[in-house]
């Protein structure tokens, strides 16, 4: 698989959606998390993050302009014990719960589907990281429509070992569509990681959309000691 230049990817399509990227930094030394919401309508872009205990939580900037919770306000971020959980909605509660009680990440995620909103019938992506041993392994997930036919789930898994420099991007979005979105095709991307944190956080909200974007949260974890840095940008400020 080619490996693709973030910035390239992002400044060339308008309209991904929210997006996930896991991988390993250009030292090797820290798994790198990132997170990423954008928005076309006005319940969408009234938003930010918030950082809550070791993860975050969306929270309407304006609450006087927020008309439906039930998409957009949920944990994006959720850490158990030596797993960090992250996906684009109140799955990741889903899954938090459910593997405390040793249900694999597959496993819970099975028990959910697409997002219920027609005509585009919005992908779950999901991704984790488990750190062991000073490395780590992680694994992402879609859950959408075939095509747009809502009688018709498609669940795909995707497991990978740490790359020093690579990583892997998921999102919910081909690109942007009306009246109907496309939803994400194929393989998580493969990319590759440079820079530090605040490097990596400033190539990621640069290359967003300007008109699109509303909020980005990046974490690097040390693999040797589990502390980890976050960033969080938001537009609404």
């Amino acid at each position: 698989m080619e490996t693709r230049n973030i910035a390239t990817e992002l400044k060339n399509n308008s309209y991904p959606g929210r997006g996930i990227i896991i991988g390993t930094c250009q030292c090797g030394k820290k798994a790198v998390i990132a997170y990423f919401i954008m928005g076309r309508s006005v319940n969408s872009r009234n938003r930010v993050f918030l950082e809550e205990g070791a993860g975050i939580r969306t929270e309407a900037f304006d609450p006087a302009k927020l008309s439906d919770p039930s998409l957009v306000i949920y944990a994006p971020v959720r850490v158990l014990d030596n797993k960090t959980i992250v996906t684009n909605g109140d799955q990741t509660d889903t899954v938090y719960e459910m593997m405390q009680q040793g249900t694999s990440f597959e496993d819970a995620l099975r028990t959910r589907t697409f997002e219920p909103d027609h005509p585009n019938y919005t992908p779950r992506i999901s991704g984790i990281v488990e750190l062991k041993d000073g490395s780590f392994t992680y694994k992402m997930s879609i859950l959408k429509s075939s095509e747009g036919n809502p009688d018709h789930a498609e669940k795909f898994f995707f497991d990978y070992t740490a790359q020093q420099g690579i990583g892997h991007f998921i999102h919910t979005y081909k690109c942007d569509g009306n009246p109907r979105i496309p939803s994400f095709e194929g393989e998580p991307e493969r990319i590759e990681l440079k820079g530090n944190i605040d490097e990596f956080t400033s190539v990621l909200w640069e290359n967003l959309n300007e008109d699109n974007k509303v909020s980005l949260f990046v974490r690097y974890i040390d693999l040797a000691t589990g502390e980890y840095e976050t960033r969080i940008v938001n537009k609404n400020k």
